[in-house]
């Protein structure tokens, strides 16, 4: 059993997996580091200043702490927090969207030029004979040759 599992994780897709796991919560800390640090400011100073991040609807109000000097009790809903993960899911879904859209070109590409390379590897005799009679048709109009490349084949 504990061989099994061994090669189960030694498998190419497994290993694949979790370097795509590891290299997408890298990238997710930097499309986060961009958006809260660049880009929100950006749209925060085109609407008069608006800290995104801060946005919420307050469902009732707290107290202030004297101490602290920090409100206490206030429950609240964040939709600038909202706001902020919508943006860095658009930003992620459209480089991931771009990668495969790439990935898928390039196989496609590798999987055509593979195919002609099959079909030219593949032609049978008959058909070779055949082509190469409709080429002389289209050629020329002289139905001997036509007639001695036929009786040549058999």
């Amino acid at each position: 059993m504990w061989k099994d599992f061994k090669a189960f994780l030694m498998r190419g897709n497994v290993i694949d997996l979790a370097t795509a796991v590891v290299i997408g919560a890298a990238f997710g800390k930097i499309v986060t580091a961009l958006v809260d640090n660049i880009i929100m400011p950006c749209i925060g100073m085109l609407t008069s200043g608006v800290d995104f991040a801060n946005m919420k609807y307050v469902l009732k109000e707290g107290t202030l702490n004297a101490e602290t000097l920090e409100m206490e009790g206030e429950v609240a809903i964040g939709y600038g927090v909202l706001i902020n993960a919508i943006i860095q899911f658009i930003i992620i879904a459209f480089v991931i969207f771009i990668v495969i859209r790439l990935m898928n070109k390039a196989k496609d590409k590798l999987a055509k030029k593979q195919e002609e390379e099959k079909k030219e590897e593949e032609t049978p005799a008959d058909i070779a004979l055949l082509t190469e009679i409709r080429d002389l048709l289209k050629n020329s109009d002289k139905a001997e040759e036509v007639a001695e490349k036929l009786a040549d084949a058999k």
